[in-house]
């Protein structure tokens, strides 16, 4: 008996740590620049036990703004508290834990073999955009969650597993403005279950299979109570829809690398691509028809597709879609099944190794020194010490990262897209790339200090045009950034 569950035991666990283990060793987090703003605003929220309603930090104090993440940014400001720099590597190694877990759940929910389910998760982990902003990818965990949820509900035929979904959206909701993603999603499990309930009365459309049906009423009330749990958040809801909106606005569809369509450049768009192929394939193989993976399926691979920051969704989706398609009945029924016993044993050797991958995180100089090749650290240390004269321009994805190193110089824009809006954007990003004038902006031209990326175009803007280079003297540079100050 031990002899065949050791091999399961070891593979399992390596496939819940393995994510989690490579962030431990190389730290990638620390790299992410929309990690660091959350920290300094999750301690003004910790501070005045509320919420902002402006921009704090920032150039723009007086613009109104609905704080969307709060949840998220208090949850990352209390975790540094506690373990200082070490808490940002922990958070992301404790989230790839769940995720790995969540597809692992999703690919055994069909009835799939151990095996099958090792290898959908170890798939879906590789083809996750897990380098990302972590709010998104905690977003995807939740999504996770919920798509489990739903398909299980799905096999049992009972809600019991849906009144689960209330408490998910009651923090999702004050965690990240994803959360509409998850409504639309339950929207289309509803629209599945009106149009399945249309299609019994044509007795030729195969429906059953494995599915049972679900009380409609039943369902539909308990949408709408998590609708209204989406509604207790300390932000108005008024601040929902601009929020959302601003994940897709014009201004990050032109000049975010993340919004374009998958390029088919790397290895990992084309594991996806065939990802959602055997999922399809696997549909049009099935004798009866499910109308809720039909439409959850297209929905999320024309957005994984259009937007490469939303493929982890269409990648979800396919392994619960896969793993319905390797059901094995009868080996389900020869004991070759996940006990519990087995899962428990898996549990302490996956929290063990995510325990010893901590210890191992480096002292607070090693991860400065980390963080140093990536952000403008020394650039930062020169400015504050010699007191450079304020305002500040600053590069768009260093803003999250000054709010916390450099507080008291505002930064003139970050990553909340959401509070300056598409107008303050394109005029930033228009200045920064060279296809208007610097005084075109009010904010650029009134800047006394320019904190850029070494190699940025602006940075060569102002040493080799002679109208600027009059204007601005390079103060400082190094490998990573440079400084400089109006003459």
């Amino acid at each position: 008996m031990w002899s065949s569950s050791i091999p399961r035991l070891l593979l399992l666990t390596v496939v819940l740590t393995g994510s989690a283990i490579r962030e431990g060793m190389t730290l990638s987090s620390l790299s992410s620049p929309d990690v660091w703003g959350h920290v300094p605003i999750g301690g003004w929220i910790s501070e005045h036990h509320a919420i902002p309603h402006a921009g704090l930090f920032s150039q723009y104090p007086d613009l109104p703004w609905g704080d969307t993440d709060w949840g998220f940014q208090w949850l990352i400001f209390s975790a540094y508290r506690l373990f200082g720099l070490r808490a940002i590597p922990i958070f992301m190694m404790l989230v790839d834990v769940g995720i790995a877990l969540v597809t692992f759940l999703l690919a055994s929910a069909g009835g799939s073999t151990f095996c099958s389910a090792v290898v959908l998760s170890a798939i879906a982990q590789y083809v996750l955009p897990l380098q990302q902003p972590p709010q998104f990818v905690v977003s995807m965990l939740f999504f996770g969650v919920e798509m489990l949820l739903l398909v299980k509900s799905r096999r049992t035929g009972s809600v019991r597993h849906l009144w689960s979904l209330l408490p998910l959206f009651l923090v999702w909701a004050n965690l990240h403005i994803e959360f509409v993603g998850g409504l639309l999603l339950l929207g289309l499990f509803l629209a599945a279950l009106l149009i399945e309930s249309l299609l019994r009365r044509f007795p030729a459309i195969p429906l059953r299979g494995r599915i049972r049906p679900l009380p409609l009423e039943r369902v539909g009330l308990i949408a709408g109570l998590s609708m209204l749990c989406c509604s207790f958040t300390l932000y108005p809801l008024s601040a929902v829809l601009p929020a959302f909106k601003a994940l897709y606005s014009n201004v990050v569809l032109r000049y975010f690398a993340e919004m374009r369509s998958l390029a088919f450049r790397t290895p990992r768009d084309f594991v996806l691509m065939l990802l959602m192929m055997a999922a399809f394939l696997a549909l049009g193989r099935r004798r009866w028809v499910d109308a809720f993976e039909v439409l959850v399926l297209v929905a999320c691979t024309a957005l994984g597709f259009r937007f490469q920051r939303d493929a982890g969704f269409a990648a979800l989706v396919a392994v619960a879609v896969l793993a319905a398609g390797f059901y094995r009945q009868q080996e389900v029924k020869s004991g070759k099944s996940w006990s519990r016993w087995e899962g428990g044993i898996a549990t302490f050797l996956t929290a063990a190794a995510i325990l010893i991958a901590t210890l191992r995180l480096p002292a607070r100089d090693v991860l400065m020194s980390k963080i140093s090749g990536h952000f403008p650290v020394k650039a930062c240390d020169y400015i504050t010490r010699n007191q450079l004269p304020r305002p500040l321009f600053n590069s768009y994805t260093w803003g999250g990262f000054l709010i916390w190193y450099m507080p008291d110089y505002p930064v003139i824009v970050d990553e909340r897209n959401d509070l300056y809006g598409d107008e303050i954007l394109s005029r930033y990003f228009e200045a920064a790339s060279g296809t208007a004038r610097l005084d075109t902006d009010p904010k650029v031209a009134a800047a006394q200090t320019f904190l850029l990326e070494r190699k940025s175009a602006m940075a060569e803007a102002l040493v080799k045009l002679p109208v600027l280079s009059a204007q601005y003297r390079l103060a400082y540079s190094d490998q990573v950034a440079v400084v400089f100050v109006r003459q």
